[in-house]
Formats: C-alpha cells, structure tokens, sequence
C-alpha cells in the first residue's frame, strides 16, 4: 500500500448521517487533499440505507482519489465495491475476508497489544490500528495505547500504521513524530463546537 505523506488522515465518518450537509462538508474536506482513507462507520443503520449512503459517499472519494473503507462488514464492502474493509477483533477472521475482497484493503484494529499485533502481522494486514491515544468523544475508551508501541511496530514491520482515539490540531504531530503514517480522526472534524469541517482540517498541516 503507497503512502502518500500529504494525504495523511485517515477520516471516519461521524456516528450518524442525518442531512445532506454531511455529503457537501465530505466534498470540501477531502477536496483538501489531506485524506487518504475515508471509513463508512455507521453501527445502527439498517443495511438497506447503508447501501444508499455508501454509494453517495463512494461517488465523493472516487472524485477526490480517497480510498473508500467499509467499517466492520467485508460482504457490505463487496457489495459496494469499496476500496477495502476495517475488521475489528470481533469481526470477520482476515483470511475469511480475503476470500470475499481478493485484494481489496484490509486492516485490523490491535488496540494497545503487541500480542495482537503480532498475531496481524503474521496474517499479512494492509496496515495496522492502535490506540486509543487520547480521550475520545466518538466511542468509549476501552483501551488506551502509549505511543511508544508506535516505534516498537515499526521495528518490527513496514506495515503502515494508523493511530486513532482523540486526535486533534494540539496533538496530532506528537504521533506522526512517534512514526504513525495514519492518523484515525472523526470527533474533531464532525463534532467540533468551535470549528467547521473543513476549517478544523486546514488546522492539521
């Protein structure tokens, strides 16, 4: 998988899509050039509506070459014919996943575990997820990661590595330092009080 060091976000979409303001604030943040990833994360939406948003959404990162990811489901992905699919631990086994995507993108969330990192790496991964690094608005903190574990997996891999959990305009380069070439963010774009999308974007350079 190609790193592209200016497209260095890796954006998950927020909790819920109740308008179409989301789709014209998707179009001008990753008109930014600062995407690489988009990720579909919608938990409680019924597949038939996700179906619909996933192909509003797909047209968007097609536009703007950013990979499309599926959150959690590889038939889904398939269906949409997206780019690839994020696997939880709880999700679909990566080998199962590769017979339904071929060799679409398929990455896997290790929390703060080099065990499980171990494990991915010898499922050979397209990258890597970990954190949480900070304080999330998005999901419940279960598993906090020191960012130490950035450096000691890139000794051990050339997996790209992406971190999420809490990321912001103040702390963002703490982890592109510590050898993150990803970073996760969703709350700070979507959820931010203080900014817009596409203002709080331009603040990560």
């Amino acid at each position: 998988m190609r790193i592209n060091k200016k497209k260095f976000i890796y954006l998950i979409s927020p909790n819920k899509i109740l308008n179409n303001i989301f789709y014209e604030d998707l179009s001008k943040v990753l008109k930014s050039q600062k995407v690489g990833f988009f990720q579909l994360r919608l938990k409680d939406t019924k597949i038939k509506k996700l179906v619909l948003i996933g192909k509003k959404v797909k047209k968007i990162c097609k536009k703007f070459n950013v990979k499309f990811i599926i959150n959690d489901n590889p038939l889904l992905a398939k269906k949409l014919n997206a780019d690839g699919c994020h696997l939880g631990q709880s999700d679909m086994d990566i080998n199962k996943a590769r017979i339904i995507l071929k060799n679409k993108i398929i990455g896997i969330t290790c929390h703060n575990s080099m065990k499980l990192a171990k494990i991915a790496i010898g499922k050979n991964p397209d990258y890597l997820a970990f954190g949480a690094f900070f304080n999330s608005k998005t999901k419940k903190t279960r598993f906090r990661a020191k960012i130490n574990i950035l450096r000691s997996i890139n000794k051990m891999t050339k997996i790209p590595l992406v971190a999420i959990g809490g990321i912001n305009s103040k702390n963002y380069k703490k982890l592109l330092l510590n050898k993150a070439n990803f970073l996760a963010i969703s709350g700070y774009i979507w959820k931010n009080k203080k900014l817009r999308p596409l203002e709080a974007i331009k603040k990560l350079k």
